[in-house]
């Protein structure tokens, strides 16, 4: 079964400036890692937030960078790891930051985002505060905007394409069963080891993004927003026909007859 989020269903009173800023910013800073080539890993350990630089232990001191811990959790919230990990984190954001965005202001939004990233950051580390692995990525902080989203729009709509081998539908999916989904599959992989991903940063994220939407919202933003459409409402039908060539027999030569 596929089920890939698009976009959803929500309008915007402002353009998304600051949405489309970190956007632009991840992305720039992503070239500049791959420019790196084989100094890249150098930049994630100066860059990326490493518990026991973050809280000051001395088996940080073996570090070959001596970057202010503090500094690193904004500079790691702007750092990925590979591409996918960059798109992910950007279709995300896209889906879903604008109306975040709009329902703050500009102002609140960056706000509310670092804090997000602050809170993703705090939660990784306290897992291991003497851990020496770095940590970078804008997920934690994206996190927030989906727990925010979750109490705002819980019941909009995320046009989804949904299929099954050939057969591929667009449809209308509430917001709380995409971001349900979500951040259910973060605790079930909550106790994977070696996987590279920082689960508890992107629970941590999501749960600050919660707590602090109340506060930052706008008075006039009410929480649980009406839907703009019909849930689970097919828009497109796709189907992929498998091509198979007409094989035609070759003419005989009149001379073999």
């Amino acid at each position: 079964m596929f089920f890939f989020p698009l976009r959803d269903d929500n309008p915007i009173q402002r353009r998304p400036i600051i949405s489309y800023l970190i956007l632009a910013i991840c992305v720039l800073v992503f070239g500049w890692q791959m420019s790196l080539g084989a100094l890249q890993h150098d930049a994630v350990v100066a860059f990326g937030m490493i518990p026991a630089r973050l809280f000051g232990y001395e088996v940080a001191e073996q570090l070959p960078y001596q970057t202010i811990g503090w500094v690193t959790v904004f500079t790691s919230m702007f750092m990925h790891g590979g591409f996918m990990h960059l798109a992910g984190n950007m279709l995300y954001l896209w889906i879903f930051a604008d109306n975040i965005e709009d329902s703050l202001g500009r102002v609140r939004f960056i706000i509310f985002y670092l804090l997000c990233g602050v809170g993703a950051a705090l939660a990784q580390a306290s897992m291991d505060v003497q851990s020496l692995t770095p940590m970078i990525g804008a997920s934690g902080a994206i996190a927030g905007v989906l727990g925010g989203y979750l109490l705002l729009h819980p019941r909009a709509n995320v046009r989804c394409v949904a299929g099954f081998f050939i057969f591929f539908r667009v449809i209308n999916v509430p917001a709380f069963i995409v971001l349900g989904i979500w951040i259910g599959l973060q605790f079930i992989n909550l106790g994977q080891t070696g996987s590279g991903i920082a689960y508890l940063a992107h629970i941590g994220g999501f749960a600050a993004g919660m707590v602090l939407i109340p506060f930052f919202k706008k008075a006039d933003v009410p929480l649980f927003n009406k839907p703009q459409s019909r849930a689970f409402e097919v828009t497109q039908t796709i189907r992929l026909a498998a091509h198979i060539p007409t094989i035609r027999r070759a003419r005989q030569n009149p001379w073999d007859e």
